[in-house]
């Protein structure tokens, strides 16, 4: 356990001290729901806090490890999902006010396979606005702990904030151009954005369908392992979700040791800020260090992706928004309002010029993969992303594509990607990288990353709370 801390514990070490009875579920959940009522009213995380529940089902499982009736290494553990997941009989808001009492009558597949894991679920995380960048008017805006003047990270933001502050050991998030990656960056948190139907999406409230996936958040990569493999898998459910069987994503030894991963200095680092450039040179140097065979390669453009996110979002977001939009559009914050609007306006000839260019990319990529088994990229080109900054960046339309260049094209190409701590800003932020594989190489990167994990300690840094 870390620190004798049960909030900062990982879940093998609360598997390893619930088994011997070092440790009690009751004990972890309580512990967990004293630090929320005591942090939440500052983060704002959490939306909706299920303590009741959470400690009965703590109870149950107690009862049932002592039994002997261990169902693997989330039993007894406390965990959180993002708010676009279904709870049945608990509100499900997405974020929006618009759906504040809407209760579903039917967990989301990723809440019953965490159920079935035997995790203790403390409750629903707050999020942006249907997924968006930007909070609903009246919702508070999450905090980042490691400085309220600073972004959270967009739509995930509550699931990264949740975890990194000790208020549950892992979450769910949600990925459409970056919702995983960005509050991960920003938070300091290690976030696995799978191969796209690797998890399914049944009971998921959707931003947009095709580009939409759902992915564990913790402090470590293990620990995002350990959450995968509970969630992944086929459901009849959601014809999208992949038939390939689930492995054990922790099995393997964490090494790079002769893995061949492959960097672009101009793809990756041109126009990137001296803080986060940094921080993936660092993380270069790290896997070379530990055996990588880091080889330079040319990435596939990423711009015209990132500058057709919004109008690719905002056609499949109004299909999702029909009921509400536009008979409902004041009842919308302005990005939603605006990308549902545009939405309304776009040609099918865009959307077909659009699907090729996504076609062409997912094409380059997987070529790419024949010469190496990852890429190294940021997550973000900018550091120091204050709210301010934020905010001149957002709603600019010459901008808004920079944020996205290391993360939309991604959900367009389908790629597995996991986010990782690196290293601090000049004004102390924290700034992650990714690594980025082929499709369903989530092994690899789960195994990289505990590797990368393993020689560094960024993902062990907590915020001042």
């Amino acid at each position: 356990m870390s620190d004798g801390d049960p909030c900062y514990a990982s879940v093998a070490d609360l598997c390893r001290d619930f088994g011997s009875r070092a440790l009690s579920p009751v004990d972890v959940a309580r512990a967990h729901l004293e630090r929320i009522d005591r942090l939440n009213p500052m983060l704002h995380a959490y939306l909706a806090v299920l303590a009741d529940t959470a400690m009965a089902e703590a109870r149950h499982a107690e009862e049932e490890i002592g039994r002997g009736e261990h169902r693997g290494p989330l039993h007894g553990v406390p965990v959180a999902v993002k708010d676009l997941c279904f709870t049945r009989g608990i509100p499900t808001t997405a974020g929006m006010a618009i759906r504040r009492d809407c209760r579903p009558d039917y967990d989301a597949t990723v809440v019953s396979r965490l159920r079935q894991a035997g995790a203790v679920l403390l409750g629903k995380l707050h999020l942006c606005e249907a997924a968006g960048p930007e909070y609903h008017r009246d919702f508070p805006a999450v905090v980042n702990p490691w400085s309220a003047s600073h972004w959270s990270g967009a739509s995930s933001s509550g699931s990264a904030v949740a975890a990194v502050a000790g208020l549950c050991t892992a979450s769910l998030g949600t990925d459409t151009g970056g919702s995983i990656r960005t509050p991960c960056t920003m938070n300091g948190a290690t976030g696995l954005k799978p191969t796209w139907g690797r998890v399914s999406v049944h009971g998921v409230f959707a931003m947009a369908p095709s580009l939409d996936t759902v992915g564990p958040i913790a402090r470590s990569a293990q620990d995002a392992g350990h959450v995968l493999r509970a969630i992944a898998g086929a459901d009849a459910n959601d014809p999208t979700a992949l038939q390939a069987e689930v492995p054990d994503y922790v099995a393997d030894p964490p090494s790079v040791h002769a893995v061949r991963v492959g960097f672009d200095p101009e793809g990756a680092l041109g126009g990137v800020e001296a803080d986060v450039a940094q921080v993936v040179r660092e993380a270069l140097a790290t896997v070379a260090h530990l055996g990588a065979d880091v080889r330079e390669v040319s990435l596939p453009p990423t711009m015209p992706l990132a500058a057709d996110w919004g109008t690719y979002v905002g056609t499949e977001a109004a299909v999702v928004h029909e009921q509400t939009f536009p008979s409902h559009a004041a009842e919308y914050g302005q990005f939603m309002r605006e990308i549902l609007q545009g939405g309304h306006a776009v040609s099918g000839i865009q959307m077909a010029r659009i699907e090729r260019e996504r076609r062409v990319f997912a094409g380059k990529l997987a070529a790419l993969f024949d010469d190496v088994d990852l890429l190294v990229i940021p997550v973000l080109p900018l550091a120091n992303l204050t709210l301010d900054r934020l905010k001149q960046l957002l709603f600019n339309p010459e901008t808004l594509p920079d944020l996205l260049r290391f993360t939309g094209p991604f959900n367009f190409s389908g790629n597995p990607t996991i986010t990782l701590p690196g290293g601090f800003d000049s004004y102390g932020a924290p700034i992650g990288f990714q690594f980025v594989g082929r499709h369903l190489a989530e092994p690899l990167l789960i195994t990289a990353g505990r590797a990368f994990q393993g020689a560094t300690d960024w993902h062990r840094r907590r915020p001042p709370i």
